[in-house]
């Protein structure tokens, strides 16, 4: 039976090809090719939003998609961009908002926002990343995580950065031992524990980040023996990326922001 670090190392011992697999997937790919056909001609954020097909994919690309439903609350989020300290994206604990912005900026550049390569093949690499963790997730759930940790390590750059996260979190409590009541202790003393026992520059290191993970998946390896996901991990569910309670999230999403 494979075990989580072997399925890890499949994946990524050769990541170009195993994303040009994804790509290649029938669903993928007409998802792809209808993205690139249209995103060019969408010069506003309500055009955006009138296109399902074209909203959900960058959501998915994003690792939002579970949030598509919230879109008084994305619109807020697209609308005010990321330039104001005071936007909306950036009172946000998670960063897949302020990288939506980025790859769809309308708020800075208005019509010319679509017209970037970020807007187009940046998504679609995004999506097929995305993708290829969630079918991974459907196989071993840890494997999706080590996945996700390895693109998302060099964003770390403090404890809160941890914290942040569920599924951060959730990789570098396994490796630390960590019961999952440690969530539940205050954050700032979660921050200074991990920053007391972490070198947080190491997850700038690509080599020090597959130590990290080859450690944390040989842990999960033990915890979860030959366990499938059984469905999607709460640390990759909405709740746990939005970074603000449910309660503030359901009030903003009932303002008339236009959301549909």
């Amino acid at each position: 039976m494979t075990t989580t670090y072997t399925s890890y190392k499949l994946i990524t011992a050769d990541l170009a090809t195993s994303l040009e697999r994804v790509a290649e997937q029938p669903d993928v790919k007409r998802e792809s090719a209808y993205y690139l056909e249209k995103i060019g001609s969408i010069k506003t954020i309500d055009e955006f939003f009138a296109d399902s097909r074209l909203y959900n994919y960058a959501m998915k690309a994003h690792g939002l998609e579970d949030m598509a439903y919230a879109k008084a609350f994305m619109r807020k989020v697209l609308s005010e961009g990321t330039d104001s300290d005071d936007a909306f994206a950036n009172k946000l604990s998670d960063s897949r908002y302020k990288d939506l912005v980025a790859s769809l900026n309308f708020a800075r550049y208005g019509e010319a926002a679509t017209s970037f390569d970020r807007a187009q093949k940046g998504v679609v690499d995004k999506y097929n990343r995305q993708t290829l963790e969630i079918n991974a997730g459907t196989e071993n759930s840890g494997v999706r995580l080590a996945l996700y940790f390895e693109r998302m390590a060099p964003a770390i750059t403090s404890g809160y950065s941890i914290i942040a996260d569920p599924a951060l979190s959730q990789v570098v409590r396994t490796v630390l031992q960590l019961p999952d009541e440690f969530v539940a202790t205050e954050i700032d003393s979660q921050s200074a524990y991990y920053e007391d026992v972490l070198d947080i520059a190491d997850f700038q290191d690509p080599v020090k980040v597959g130590t990290f993970l080859e450690r944390f998946t040989a842990l999960w390896e033990i915890d979860h023996p030959s366990t499938p996901s059984g469905g999607q991990l709460p640390a990759f569910q909405a709740g746990g990326l939005i970074g603000i309670s449910t309660d503030l999230l359901i009030s903003i999403n009932n303002l008339k922001l236009g959301g549909r």
